[in-house]
């Protein structure tokens, strides 16, 4: 494909995906060849279709570099696609008020448009959350969800060097603040011309409501903010979970805990995550009804989860907010030191909670996982947080969707795991392989319980994998599932009442 071509199959793009109107293709054209630094163009003849939005870019974006107008790197071309893209989205307020006018149909109406209005800006690159590796597992917990993280692209030595040196901005203050709506970008920071937000308003405060341009699971959505406040698990922060999924009933919405290690990767910023999907735990069982006094209207149970969950049920969201407050503020406290559970040490606080909220049909429902951060020179990364034996694994934090039954994994395993696979086969040692010797242990369990063959050995990693998943949600489950740990969790339910 040429450039010219190209420009007219960007345009036609843009009118197809509804971004432009008829009347506006010469004005789109123009913007395009501004972003290009060129000053002609030729009119094509009927367009082959079929033709991808990676193809018609990666061709501008390889012919903007030969011409020297973008440095050829991912980093630099991601910032600059995104400006062309930028140029062709609709303004804020066409956005918002196309969104609003849907709502007032229906809210699912609202949020299909706004999900493939977001991929098709190219904010959500789907082409590259295509390359993510994805299976399901069957455990004792249900089927959990296994993902190597593909979709963000390896920065090269590079971009990474030129991102140390460049100054350390403190605009936007973060990526979740509503000033990177537009944003050019920078070495060091993603741009976001083709991002638009929408405004929302729960339990009476200002926030936004978008997408996540890296997609875990189906219609990925962010609700944070519109100030850039850290995060906070509080009465208010159930309200607000209780209210949005009130208002986008086919959507269930959750936090990440306000503490290190046992929260997200973004704690400066108080945000939610959610979005239209099932996920291993909304499905487990209550195994063990409880209840508490006071609120005979709410009902109550223990799941059957690896992590300590308790969930609440009821009609009345208010309801629900007053008894997770009461239960949050009792944990918060709480110590029991023969199931090693300390509330605070050296006056640092351990305790907090993963909220989850979601409908079923005219109630609310809230999950409260249970969390707390405490290391020890054993653990130094956390007590309950995925222990040395599993990092080969995963060993980073056990945040929100992790919780939920989503493992999230590092790219190296995709290499990894065939490397691996293609050893059990031949029977190879991999202890002294520089790159496989992290999973030897692993490995020598495995070739005694399974005869690998060439057939057999991808979908049984897979399958082990899961099961490794199941056990990093174990070891971050604070009351564990013994008979000498539920004990502890009744004494905790206890202690609620």
């Amino acid at each position: 494909m040429d450039r010219n071509t190209a420009i007219a199959q960007l345009t036609e793009y843009a009118l197809r995906s509804g971004l432009i109107e008829p009347c506006e293709k010469t004005w789109a054209v123009n913007t395009v060849l501004d972003v290009l630094k060129l000053d002609s163009f030729e009119e094509c003849g009927e367009l082959p279709g079929g033709v991808e939005l990676e193809e018609v870019l990666g061709t501008l974006l390889d012919d903007a570099a030969e011409r020297g107008i973008v440095e050829d790197d991912i980093s630099h071309r991601d910032l600059f696609d995104t400006e062309l893209m930028g140029r062709l989205t609709p303004r804020p307020a066409q956005v918002i008020a196309k969104f609003r006018e849907l709502y007032g149909e229906n809210p699912e109406k609202a949020t299909d448009w706004y999900y493939k209005f977001s991929i098709a800006t190219d904010y959500i690159r789907s082409y590259r959350v295509k390359k993510d590796m994805k299976w399901t597992a069957t455990t004792e917990y249900g089927e959990l969800d296994i993902t190597v993280n593909l979709s963000k692209p390896e920065k090269d030595p590079k971009a990474i060097a030129a991102a140390k040196k460049a100054p350390q901005g403190d605009y936007p203050k973060c990526q979740l603040c509503p000033s990177n709506e537009g944003y050019a970008g920078r070495i060091n920071h993603p741009a976001r011309q083709n991002h638009r937000i929408i405004p929302i308003t729960i339990d009476g405060r200002e926030w936004f409501f978008q997408y996540s341009p890296y997609v875990y699971y189906n219609e990925h959505c962010i609700v944070f903010n519109k100030q850039h406040v850290p995060m906070v698990i509080d009465r208010s922060a159930f309200r607000k979970l209780l209210d949005f999924v009130r208002q986008f009933p086919h959507y269930f919405v959750g936090s990440n805990a306000d503490l290190p290690i046992v929260g997200g990767s973004i704690l400066s910023h108080d945000h939610f995550q959610g979005g239209r999907y099932d996920f291993a735990m909304a499905k487990a069982p209550v195994e063990r009804e409880i209840s508490f006094a006071g609120f005979e209207d709410v009902s109550a149970g223990i799941v059957k989860w690896p992590m300590s969950v308790i969930r609440l049920r009821c009609a009345d969201s208010e309801r629900l907010a007053e008894l997770a407050d009461k239960i949050l503020l009792r944990w918060r406290g709480y110590t029991d030191e023969a199931a090693f559970i300390f509330a605070e040490t050296e006056g640092e606080p351990h305790n907090t909670i993963t909220p989850i909220a979601r409908r079923r049909g005219e109630d609310y429902e809230l999950d409260l996982v249970l969390r707390n951060n405490i290391t020890t020179e054993e653990h130094p990364l956390g007590v309950y947080h995925p222990h040395q034996e599993l990092h080969h694994i995963k060993k980073e934090n056990i945040g929100l969707i992790e919780v939920m039954g989503l493992a999230v994994l590092p790219a190296r395993l995709k290499t990894e795991l065939s490397e691996l696979g293609e050893a059990l086969v031949a029977g190879r040692d991999i202890r002294f392989d520089e790159t496989l010797s992290k999973h030897a242990d692993w490995a020598e369990a495995l070739r005694e319980k399974y005869s690998f063959t060439a057939d057999n050995a991808d979908g049984i990693l897979k399958y082990e994998v899961g099961r490794v998943f199941a056990e990093v949600l174990e070891h971050a489950g604070v009351f564990k599932r013994t008979v000498s740990g539920q004990e502890a969790f009744l004494r905790f339910v206890a202690d609620c009442r």
